[in-house]
């Protein structure tokens, strides 16, 4: 399933990846997907269309907020 709304995207990656939403993994993703020269970028363009990647980025953006938001480390 390809997530429609952050929430989805959220526990996609938290409960079904695995994958601890850090700042480090937020700023490392949004170094990848801002760059659209980026092989990945690229690959990931293709696979899920420019919408997505904006969405993805949008949520990346949102996480980075909230954690600030917290004083999450």
């Amino acid at each position: 399933m390809i997530p429609t709304t952050f929430e989805q995207w959220k526990n996609c990656i938290v409960n079904e990846c695995k994958i601890k939403l850090t700042k480090d993994f937020v700023a490392n993703r949004l170094k990848v997907y801002e760059d659209k020269r980026n092989p990945e970028t690229r690959k990931f363009i293709g696979l899920y269309g420019k919408q997505h990647l904006n969405n993805i980025i949008y949520w990346l953006k949102k996480s980075s907020s909230e954690m600030a938001e917290r004083n999450f480390p």
